[in-house]
């Protein structure tokens, strides 16, 4: 078929065009605020910016990551600091200012006053619509679980297939996609490793839809499902690999923190624990596609995109050793993975 050729599990040239949305907005919220301004005068930490402007300290650092892969704003010994683009075009008081320009466009599309809202409290903004909101409240119906697994199928099949290539899962016996969606990467599994058994676990809206994608697909007999709320019911036993997908940038620190450890009680000693993420770098300071999509976390969830220290302290503090992550040539996804001692 013409759309399957020629085949690639890349499809980062689909992901920058879709987080190119955020551009404008990110410099225009930040206009608005006086990001430019304060930066541009004197170095400033996260928290002095925040206190400053009277922001929101997550809001605002999720913001100054995406300023940063701008190539506006830079982060040196902990301090931000505007680069000279930002001071000589961005700074109210600079005679290249383009502020009268950009004035018109803060009112031409939502996420300008999504963002701006957010930054100033720090919650999801009520006019964003996402799936998550049904996950939060351990509550789903059929149709909005068609409607959430139709968008996660289309924009997890790259990272899906990226991650199925790994060999390690060659290793895995019997493993448990949770909070599954659309159960795409529990079918790209099976389809790359015949002797894995899957189980694709979500609440039961949810888990009857993915268990009719794996239907479809044609790895029923080997796909099963799992109804059941991954916060307050207890998880199936046998799986020897628990996998994430796009899960934990839903949730805050604490939030992850309890996953991390639900999953190391259900596992066996030698048990894994897969996340697949797209990371931010170490400092926090992007790269663009990371910090445009934890933009997206910011309005869309709870969460926000986790860099591999984060992760590994998240990991850890579950009882999880052997923390690690390897770029899975599935778009800009990464695979962090972690054993059960």
């Amino acid at each position: 078929m013409p759309g399957q050729l020629p085949p690639t599990n890349d499809d980062r040239v689909i992901w920058d065009l879709w987080e190119a949305q955020f551009r404008l907005p990110v410099m225009t919220v930040a206009d608005e605020l006086g990001v430019f301004r304060a930066l541009g005068d004197a170095p400033l930490t996260t928290d002095q910016l925040a206190g400053g402007l009277g922001l929101d300290p997550r809001a605002l650092a999720i913001l100054l990551a995406a300023l940063a892969s701008s190539d506006l704003i830079e982060k040196r010994e902990g301090q931000w600091r505007a680069l000279p683009p930002a001071r000589t075009w961005l700074h109210p008081e600079a005679e290249g200012y383009w502020g009268g320009f950009l004035l018109g466009f803060r009112e031409r599309g939502p996420l300008h006053a999504q963002l701006l809202e957010a930054m100033k409290t720090g919650k999801r903004p009520d006019s964003f619509r996402s799936g998550a909101p049904e996950w939060e409240r351990g509550e789903m119906s059929a149709e909005a679980a068609a409607r959430i697994a139709s968008f996660m199928h289309a924009h997890s099949m790259a990272p899906a297939r990226g991650a199925a290539a790994q060999a390690v899962f060659g290793e895995v016996a019997h493993l448990m996609d949770v909070g599954c969606g659309s159960g795409v990467y529990g079918i790209e599994l099976a389809r790359a490793h015949p002797g894995l058994r899957v189980t694709l676990m979500d609440l039961a809206a949810m888990a009857d839809e993915a268990g009719a994608y794996a239907a479809r697909a044609g790895v029923g007999e080997r796909v099963g499902t799992a109804g059941v709320n991954m916060f307050t019911e207890d998880w199936p036993s046998g799986p020897d690999a628990h996998f994430f997908a796009n899960v934990f940038h839903d949730w805050s620190v604490e939030t992850n923190r309890l996953l991390a450890a639900k999953s190391f009680a259900a596992l066996p000693s030698g048990g894994r624990i897969f996340l697949s993420e797209i990371l931010m770098d170490d400092d926090g300071t992007g790269p663009w596609h990371a910090a445009a999509f934890s933009l997206l976390m910011l309005v869309g969830t709870l969460g926000k995109q986790y860099s591999l220290p984060e992760y590994r302290d998240i990991l850890g503090s579950a009882g999880f050793a052997q923390v690690e992550a390897v770029r899975t040539g599935g778009g800009y996804y990464s695979l962090v993975s972690a054993v059960k001692p």
